[in-house]
C-alpha cells in the first residue's frame, strides 16, 4: 500500500521493524531491546501524525483507493443483499448500487455511491459518479422502502454527480432537486453515512436523511477544494488552504452541528482496517435507526422538517 506524503516517516519506522524483525529471525540473534524501542517509537510517530492530522490530510485519507466502498460496506455490514436495477425510465446506473438487505436482524434498504479501483472498474462505476438514472433508481427504492416500512440506509461517497452532456440532456439536476424534495416526506427512518467524499449535490442527492453521520476521515462539501482554490486563489495548489477554510472535515462539521455524529476509524484511515471501519459504521447505523424506530411517521417527518431549517441560521450579536 502507497503511503501518502504525510505518512511516509510511519511507513519509513514500520519498513525498518520489519528489517530488524528479519534479521532476528534469519540470524537467530535476540534483538527484543531494539525492536521494542522501534516499536515505541513507530507508535509514538503514528500517533503524533494521525492525531494531528489537517483538514487536507483527511480529503487525501478520504480518496485512499484502498478506503472500503460501499459495496465492501454491505458485505461486511449487511447481511443478505439483494440488488435491484433500473430506474424504469432510462436504464442503471452502476455507480448507484442499491437494494434490500439486513442489518443486525432489521430487514432496510440500502443504496449508495460505488467507486472502482482499477480502470476498468472505475470505468463502470464512472468513478462513483451517478447519471440521472442513478438518483431516479435511488429513489425509486426509497419509495419501496417507505411501501414496506424499512428504514433507508444511504452510504454517499463521489466526488460530485456526473457533470457530462448525456447526464444533462436527462436532467440530472431534476433528477437530485427531486430526490431532495422527495427524501422530506419519507415516512420511514432514513440515516446517511459520508464513507469517503461527500461531494456537492451527488452527496446531497441521497443524503437528505433524519440522520447524516460521517466517517472519521471522511469530507462533506459543496466544492472540492482543489475547485475552490481555482476560483478563489486562481491556482489548485492552494487546495490545503480552501480545505482548512471551507470546515469540510468530519470534526468540523460536527462542531457545527450540520452532522449527527463522526465514526471512528481505524488509527491511520479505514484503509488500514476494513473490518474494524465496518464494525464501527455498523454500530453507529443500528443505534440511530433504533432511536428513529421509536418515533411515529409524523413526529419523524416533524423531526426532520425542524433540522433542516435550523441549517443556515445566523443571529446577531
Amino acid at each position: 500500500m502507497k503511503p501518502l506524503d504525510f505518512e511516509k516517516p510511519v511507513a519509513e519506522l514500520e519498513q525498518e521493524l520489519s528489517k530488524l524483525k528479519k534479521k532476528a529471525s534469519s540470524q537467530n540473534i535476540d534483538m527484543s531491546d531494539e525492536i521494542a524501542r522501534m516499536e515505541e517509537k513507530l507508535e509514538g510517530t503514528r500517533k503524533r501524525i494521525y492525531e494531528e492530522l489537517s483538514p487536507w490530510h483527511r480529503v487525501q485519507i478520504a480518496r485512499h483507493t484502498n478506503r472500503p466502498f460501499m459495496l465492501d460496506y454491505v458485505e461486511h455490514v449487511f447481511e443478505d443483499f439483494c440488488e435491484l436495477h433500473g430506474d424504469r425510465h432510462i436504464g442503471d446506473d452502476s455507480a448507484m448500487p442499491g437494494g434490500f438487505a439486513t442489518l443486525g436482524g432489521k430487514k432496510v434498504v440500502v443504496i449508495g455511491h460505488q467507486k472502482g479501483r482499477d480502470t476498468k472498474e472505475n470505468l463502470l462505476r464512472n468513478f462513483g459518479s451517478a447519471h440521472p438514472e442513478g438518483y431516479r433508481k435511488s429513489m425509486r427504492l426509497m419509495r419501496l422502502a417507505e411501501k414496506f416500512n424499512l428504514p433507508v440506509v444511504a452510504l454517499v461517497d463521489t466526488p460530485g454527480a456526473f457533470p457530462g452532456i448525456g447526464a444533462e440532456e436527462r436532467n440530472i439536476a431534476e433528477a437530485i432537486a427531486f430526490n431532495l424534495r422527495e427524501m422530506m416526506t419519507l415516512k420511514v427512518p432514513t440515516v446517511t453515512v459520508v464513507l469517503g467524499e461527500g461531494g456537492s449535490g451527488g452527496a446531497l442527492g441521497i443524503g437528505v436523511t433524519d440522520r447524516v453521520l460521517m466517517m472519521e476521515n471522511a469530507y462533506y462539501s459543496v466544492i472540492s477544494p482543489e475547485g475552490c482554490a481555482a476560483i478563489l486563489w486562481k491556482h489548485r495548489k492552494h487546495a490545503p488552504e480552501a480545505a482548512e477554510a471551507m470546515k469540510i472535515s468530519a470534526p468540523d462539521l460536527g462542531e457545527l452541528g450540520l452532522i449527527d455524529e463522526v465514526v471512528p476509524e481505524p488509527i491511520g484511515g479505514a484503509h488500514h482496517d476494513h473490518e474494524e471501519a465496518a464494525r464501527n459504521l455498523r454500530d453507529a447505523v443500528l443505534k440511530q435507526i433504533e432511536q428513529l424506530e421509536q418515533l411515529s411517521s409524523e413526529e419523524l417527518l416533524q423531526q426532520r422538517y425542524e433540522k433542516y431549517r435550523k441549517y443556515g441560521e445566523w443571529q446577531g450579536e
